[in-house]
């Protein structure tokens, strides 16, 4: 335990100069808008600690080399941050960042690696579930990718990206021709089509794992067909599509809040219709820990995962551009960051490096950041992981022991709580001038409160009608001797390991 406080120190002094370090960097950003501002004296004794280590006023200076490279010495760092400046030079009329043929291969590489994530939430729900309900659980994430693609394909394009005379949804481009997605977008067509189908997969599967180990089969297919048909794809075209929240500058760059909180929110509000699993809370209150079935396997999928966020965020510049670089880093270090947080945050309320906190704060960090990986800097995506990674355990530990909601994978906090968080930080942190600590002002961090709200608003009722409506009809919850049996043997008539106790040298 000693060892533990130890590290705890450790991380707290590497945050603290790092978050004096960030303080430094907004400052400057906000020059321009603030005045030149008078260095303070905890500010000098880290400058006197870098200056020691050999690191001195020259901390940033690769940074401000390249930003001189790019942008006239006259203008503020934080305007000609990397990651904008393919757009910048497209905007003064030069030649594009990339040729037609290159950017549709860069973004059907991102679409398959944001495809190659259902495999991560697969393995992440199969392995910290039990092993009774293991194929019901691959599925559903297989199911419901095939069902999502041919519910977006009919309808749901159409709703996201056919705004036209009415301003709540599209009302054109309802079973796509070529002639629609390149409409649509001139360059990528069914490339850009295929991109957006996969977004709206993730967003649909993100709600299995708050309802696993209890959900009926064909229920699960019909909320995930209304899912990808309607709920995800109207929010998405108030964003994306040219709708009213993005005509005011909501600034949501890869989905904190039109894929993941609006998925975590419907998540929360299909936990709490269906009920906990039988013997999660006892009669007395008392929580009980229903451990999952193989932790390696959700660790797996984790890293996956991780993986294929490199194709989900950097993919959503949609052209090879150099910001794709700078975006991966953003990425990596609030995933990084969520892990050390949730870790050493994990390690002093149990006394352990509890493995399955320490995941989902990789996950935290990941969530928190798809916003605002274009905008924000480095040390501001650690900043932001790091905090996600401590919210991602207080959300958890809140939902199960406050709230009794039962989420046998977090999914709720992941998506929904560090969804709205990481969308909120670009109010905050982003270091174009918009952001508060940047010398923005509040203007945008309320534009991007009432988007952040919206969702939540928007899923919530949705998803309440939604899952009510499959509970009094269909049904929602399986039996309780099909669900003490296991919905493997119930719903699909097989196990996923039926010679489990049984040894054998072939």
């Amino acid at each position: 335990m000693r060892i533990w406080k130890a590290i705890f120190v450790l991380v707290l002094l590497f945050f603290g100069f790092l978050t004096v370090a960030f303080v430094k960097e907004a400052r400057q950003g906000g020059k321009e808008n603030l005045g030149e501002p008078e260095e303070t004296p905890i500010e000098r004794a880290v400058e006197d600690v870098f200056n020691a280590l050999g690191l001195g006023s020259s901390l940033y200076a690769d940074e401000a080399q390249s930003v001189s490279a790019e942008s006239p010495a006259d203008e503020p760092a934080a305007a000609a941050l990397p990651v904008s400046a393919a757009e910048e030079e497209e905007a003064k009329g030069g030649a594009p960042a990339g040729s037609a043929g290159l950017n549709t291969l860069w973004v059907l590489i991102a679409t398959f690696l944001v495809f190659f994530m259902q495999l991560g939430f697969m393995l992440v729900e199969a392995g910290f579930s039990r092993s009774k309900n293991a194929v019901n659980i691959m599925m559903k994430n297989v199911i419901d990718f095939a069902v999502g693609s041919l519910a977006f394909f009919a309808v749901g394009f159409g709703l996201m990206w056919g705004l036209d005379k009415c301003a709540f949804c599209g009302t054109r481009f309802f079973l796509p021709t070529s002639a629609d997605v390149f409409a649509v977008n001139p360059e990528l067509g069914w490339t850009f089509f295929l991109f957006q189908s996969v977004f709206c997969a993730t967003s649909a599967t993100i709600v299995s794992g708050a309802m696993a180990e209890r959900t009926k089969f064909t229920s699960y297919l019909v909320y995930s067909l209304v899912i990808s048909a309607l709920i995800y794809p109207i929010f998405g075209a108030w964003t994306w599509g040219g709708g009213w929240l993005g005509r005011l500058g909501f600034h949501d760059f890869a989905g904190s809040t039109v894929v993941h909180s609006v998925g975590g929110w419907l998540a929360l509000t299909g936990a709490m219709t269906l009920g906990p699993r039988i013997g999660k809370y006892s009669p007395d209150g008392r929580v009980n820990a229903i451990p999952g079935h193989h932790i390696l396997m959700g660790a797996l999928g984790v890293l996956f995962l991780w993986f294929g966020w490199f194709g989900f965020n950097p993919g959503s510049t949609l052209s090879v551009t150099p910001s794709i670089g700078y975006i991966a880093v953003t990425t990596n270090l609030a995933a990084a960051a969520g892990a050390v947080s949730a870790m050493v945050l994990a390690s002093i309320i149990y006394g352990t490096s509890d493995a399955t906190m320490t995941l989902n704060g990789i996950l935290a960090g990941l969530v928190a950041i798809t916003a605002g990986c274009d905008v924000v800097s480095p040390l501001g995506a650690i900043l932001i992981g790091a905090a996600a990674g401590c919210l991602v355990i207080g959300s958890l530990l809140f939902i199960d022991r406050v709230l009794k909601i039962d989420d046998p994978v977090g999914a709720i906090s992941v998506h929904a709580v560090c969804g709205t968080f990481g969308t909120l930080c670009v109010g905050l942190f982003a270091a174009d001038g918009t952001g508060l600590f940047y010398g923005g002002g509040t203007k945008f961090l309320q534009v991007q409160l009432l988007g952040a709200g919206t969702a939540l608003v928007w899923a919530l009722g949705f998803g309440f009608v939604l899952f009510q409506v499959i509970k009094r009809t269909i049904g929602l919850r399986v039996s309780r001797h099909e669900e003490l049996r296991g919905l493997d043997i119930e719903e699909h008539g097989m196990q996923a390991y039926p010679n489990f106790d049984t040894w054998t040298t072939v």
